[in-house]
């Protein structure tokens, strides 16, 4: 991790809270959002209160801190650029610092090395994984483009080829895992943080079942378990994870959703508590999320139950940095919902008033 800037040393550990929450601007995508609004939460309750708006932006649609928190950086849905942000330590407002092509279409995620070296993206409509130097916050140009090999899925429509959706980095920082929608993969990359390169390991991939869509996934921190969101069959699978090679191998899945829901829905989001106690997927058509209980030695997991995530089509869900609320970003609803979690059950239950956000789709929180 960078060291922490001189504005922070010897500040309180919650002396402000800050809420990102990007949303779908274009007409392409239905939607009619205006960039990327600025909160500032209140730890004890959970309610936002609006601070700024920066519009004159397309499809901010994933949001990410800096490991050090004074940037925040973009993806652009259906555009071939990310953006860098500068932080206000003192109003978490944000400035935009410049932005950097992807080698690539549609970015979908990004995620940092956890010195904050550098920034890896997945463009998601050209089936590649670029990485980008950071320096002094600014986004620099491609120093490499992987592209993701394997046979596209069953799926008529969202399995075209490869779709990389997600970018994880196991807690050590030395492999980074991927799972790709349109091949029914998830791939493994060791990451050689001074070079800023990714390699497949040993393993390289493995495959899900087909027409699964993996989507997004989620690392325990101490276990060698991950979870991985299907997106197009609705399911969550649970993978052991060898911590010297990074290989990979299916242990369990569940369904996302409640035997008695008959209807259309689709995976989005998976979101691990603070505690590792529960796991949390939304739902967009059944329009709820799901909680799983995670066994504390085997990190199998067990069904706690389905909560209305409060508005239409959650596509993303996250705790706030002190893990004690969970927000739901819901892009058809045109709200942003806050719930608390109870530690002991893992219930989620309506804590703060709804947030109207228009086609809300990410969040990014800061802790100064």
């Amino acid at each position: 991790m960078l060291a922490s800037p001189a504005w922070l040393a010897g500040a309180p550990a919650s002396r402000s809270v800050y809420a990102y929450a990007g949303c779908y601007t274009s007409e392409q995508r239905h939607a009619h959002g205006d960039g990327i609004h600025v909160y500032r939460m209140d730890p004890a309750t959970g309610v936002w209160s609006h601070m700024q708006q920066l519009g004159n932006l397309v499809n901010p649609s994933f949001l990410l801190a800096s490991p050090n928190r004074r940037f925040i950086y973009s993806v652009h849905g259906d555009e071939r650029y990310a953006s860098a942000f500068s932080v206000d330590p003192a109003t978490g407002r944000i400035a935009f610092l410049n932005k950097a092509e992807t080698g690539g279409v549609n970015g979908v995620h990004l995620a940092c090395s956890p010195d904050g070296r550098f920034l890896l993206v997945a463009n998601y409509g050209s089936g590649s994984v670029a990485v980008l130097p950071i320096e002094e916050g600014r986004l620099g140009d491609p120093v490499q483009l992987v592209t993701l090999p394997g046979e596209p899925g069953p799926h008529r429509v969202e399995q075209p080829g490869s779709r990389p959706h997600h970018l994880v980095f196991e807690p050590g920082g030395r492999f980074v895992y991927v799972p790709d929608k349109g091949l029914d993969r998830v791939f493994s990359f060791r990451f050689d943080g001074k070079a800023g390169r990714l390699s497949p390991t040993a393993q390289g991939s493995i495959q899900t079942r087909p027409a699964a869509g993996p989507r997004h996934l989620a690392i325990h921190p101490k276990l060698p378990v991950l979870w991985v969101l299907n997106e197009l069959n609705s399911t969550v699978a649970t993978y052991s994870r060898d911590p010297e090679s990074g290989a990979l191998q299916p242990r369990q899945i569940l369904s996302l959703l409640p035997p008695e829901f008959t209807g259309n829905s689709t995976g989005a989001e998976i979101a691990l508590s603070a505690d590792s106690r529960f796991v949390y997927c939304s739902n967009r058509g059944h329009d709820s999320i799901a909680a799983f209980r995670v066994h504390p030695q085997t990190g199998l997991l067990t069904n706690a139950g389905w909560t209305p995530s409060g508005g239409k089509t959650p596509r993303f869900i996250g705790f706030d940095p002190a893990g004690r609320f969970l927000y739901s970003a819901n892009e058809q609803g045109d709200t942003i919902t806050c719930f608390r979690r109870n530690p002991a059950s893992g219930k989620l239950t309506a804590a703060a008033p709804a947030v109207k956000n228009l086609s809300p789709v990410t969040i990014a929180f800061i802790r100064i």
